[in-house]
């Protein structure tokens, strides 16, 4: 509960946030350094923007970038893991040398490399925090498939006359539901650790304001205004959190091996 709690209170920030405190995130409306007060609720940065405005609207651009590229690791990981544990033989084989191929690879040095190649915007951001965090997605559902595809009510299908299209959407997949539930909603914090990382580097979009992008803008300023990076590294520390509370009992609720009480 008090990871759905807080979860909920992040996603408000986001979509309600800017219509409650709509206050531009980039505009000087202080002086340099106002430490959180009755002008400043959260004080204000290096350039004199609201560090308040810039966690609101930066809640928007992490849980975005968060979404999105967990999106591209679920869409790539279920297709290529549900393939290759479904067929088996060589196309697992081919299959699963690719994705050891992206496992071998330290996953924010790839991300790094592929944002510093294209231009640091969010679409490029989050094909890149996808790009190198499908693989494990990818082992979690050929694991389940492998599992699941030799099954009695599997056999019956086939035996009916279903399709292997069928036999993976309508009877394997919908099974292996739970583990990919539980991994999706960790995927999501460990997708805003990225995105954060890489704007903490300078590797984010200078155009749009992130928690990530605060905490790098100011981390030189940090005895002078220790505010301007608490805050937004507070704001990512209880987003993780929340999510990765909402994913332990995501497991736990949905672990058929639970046992149940009366």
């Amino acid at each position: 509960m008090t990871g759905v709690l807080l979860l909920v209170l992040v996603v408000l920030l986001a979509t309600v946030g800017p219509y409650l405190y709509a206050v531009d995130a980039r505009s000087m409306k202080g002086r340099r350094f106002q430490p959180p007060g009755a002008s400043f609720v959260l004080g204000t940065d290096y350039l004199g923007r609201d560090v308040l405005a810039g966690i609101v609207g930066g809640a928007r651009t992490s849980l975005a970038v968060g979404a999105a590229a967990t999106l591209i690791v679920l869409v790539v990981g279920v297709v290529v893991g549900g393939i290759a544990g479904y067929y088996g033989g060589r196309v697992d084989n081919a299959l699963m040398r690719v994705t050891e191929f992206f496992q071998v690879l330290p996953a924010f040095l790839f991300a790094m490399v592929l944002v510093a190649i294209f231009s640091p915007t969010l679409p490029t951001i989050v094909i890149a925090i996808g790009v190198t965090n499908w693989a494990g997605m990818a082992r979690l559902v050929r694991a389940e498939f492998l599992a699941l595809r030799g099954r009695e009510f599997v056999t019956a299908a086939r035996a009916i006359g279903a399709s292997d299209w069928r036999l993976m959407s309508r009877a394997v997949l919908p099974n292996s539901l739970p583990p990919i539930v539980v991994n999706t909603a960790l995927t999501v914090g460990v997708c805003i650790l990225f995105e954060a990382g890489l704007s903490f580097l300078g590797l984010g979009d200078a155009n749009t304001i992130s928690w990530g992008y605060m905490i790098g803008s100011s981390r030189t300023y940090l005895r002078e205004a220790w505010w301007a990076v608490t805050f937004p590294g507070l704001a990512i520390f209880l987003t993780v959190l929340s999510l990765s509370l909402v994913g332990d009992a995501l497991n736990h609720l949905l672990d058929p091996r639970r046992e149940t009480t009366r």
